[in-house]
């Protein structure tokens, strides 16, 4: 029988057509008047990227059969299939075009189907697998408004093609998002848009959070407040379409002469329906928080148990032009470890009674980790801003 390999994917459909019995078939090319077939183009492909580092390939063809048996052979050179994933199905008559058998020939990349046609005539087939050296990326790009309220967001997908394999005009799923139809070549990457979001309300905040975030100016006991742009992935927010893939952002915002300017870039992590996507956009200057720890006072209670009555002050001064929320957090295991010392134990704690600040988020705060929206006004007419402070008791009982 003769055997036919090809050094591309794109040559690898080889129908050898018998049309004496299937015995006759196993006999040489001389007894058995084996017929040559040219390969058939391919007519239709499509690639599923829905799981990390498992990319499905299936491409249609359409092959003319003979009555009986028929060998057709699939050989592949340069190009990371998984030969135990290969598939064949006839699309025509799937009922009757059956595979009798599988054969591999040693040492080689390619295998033979002997594939049994009730009738002469031609067959829509679709053979599928899975290949190595395709996969996908994200990026974003993202455009505020000049007031920072509502933003463009463009979600990317950059197609890597790692192959020698040029797979032609194909179409592609991505596992979330619509799908997208591009031609493929050989060793390519291309970059797709794949979405665009427009009037996306967008919410900027303040972060003060020394665990988190350290000091500015520790001389001056000045908390680093870092921003961030804070997007809902949901419908009333503008996104919500599909969970959205983790990838690199670029952030600009638009400025005064119609054009952008550039923000700084970040990484976007994977946001499931109604998560938050939380961009870094800078440290803030004009806002200024500074944390001290007003009172710390040990009383002992039974044994060597003492209680630590704690106050935590902020002074807050907001130099824009409008009011903003500072979200201050306070990390209840590192605060108990620098007024009390680091301990194995998780601390029992609950907050007091002397502070201002006494309602926290409790959707966003759990047993360790308590957060607080304070709103800092806007500065005055005389470009000064308006110092406030706030204070957080807390008592940590049961301390050694």
């Amino acid at each position: 029988m003769t055997k036919l390999s090809s050094p591309r994917l794109s040559n690898v459909w080889s129908a050898l057509l018998c049309a004496a019995p299937i015995i006759g078939c196993l006999a040489s090319d001389a007894a058995a008047g084996v017929k040559l077939i040219a390969l058939p183009e391919r007519e239709r492909v499509e690639i599923r990227l829905e799981r990390l580092g498992l990319t499905l390939v299936e491409e249609e063809r359409t092959v003319p059969l003979a009555a009986g048996a028929n060998d057709v052979v699939f050989a592949w050179a340069n190009t990371a299939i998984d030969k135990g994933t290969i598939q064949f199905r006839s699309l025509t008559t799937p009922d009757q075009i059956k595979v009798l058998s599988v054969s591999y020939p040693p040492g080689e990349n390619a295998l033979t189907w002997q594939v049994a046609a009730p009738a002469a005539g031609p067959a829509k087939v679709r053979i599928s697998y899975i290949i190595m050296g395709v996969d996908k990326s994200y990026e974003y790009r993202a455009e505020t408004s000049k007031d920072e309220k509502t933003l463009s967001l463009w979600q990317y997908v950059q197609l890597h093609n790692r192959t020698q394999e040029s797979f032609g005009e194909s179409g592609m799923s991505f596992g979330f998002g619509d799908r997208l139809e591009r031609p493929i070549g050989r060793s390519e990457t291309r970059k797709i848009l794949a979405a665009r979001f427009d009037g996306v309300k967008v919410k900027k905040t303040y972060t003060a959070d020394l665990a988190s975030f350290g000091m500015l100016d520790p001389a001056k006991q000045q908390l680093k407040i870092p921003m961030h742009y804070v997007l809902e992935n949901d419908t009333e927010h503008g996104l919500g379409r599909f969970p959205m893939e983790g990838g690199k952002v670029r952030i600009f915002q638009a400025d005064d002469k119609g054009g952008v300017a550039f923000l700084g870039e970040d990484w976007g992590p994977f946001a499931a329906r109604d998560d938050e996507w939380r961009l870094y956009v800078g440290v803030a200057k004009d806002v200024v928080v500074k944390r001290i720890i007003e009172r710390s006072d040990r009383k002992r209670t039974a044994g060597v148990l003492s209680d630590y009555d704690v106050v935590v002050k902020y002074e807050i001064e907001n130099f824009k032009d409008e009011p903003v929320t500072v979200d201050i957090v306070e990390m209840m295991p590192n605060l108990r470890g620098e007024v009390v010392g680091n301990g194995n134990l998780a601390p029992q704690w609950e907050i007091g009674k002397d502070g201002t600040m006494k309602e926290f988020d409790k959707a966003k705060s759990n047993v360790d980790r308590v957060l607080f929206h304070v709103e800092a006004p806007a500065r005055g007419a005389d470009q000064k801003a308006v110092k406030k402070t706030e204070t957080l008791h807390v008592v940590f009982r049961n301390e050694w």
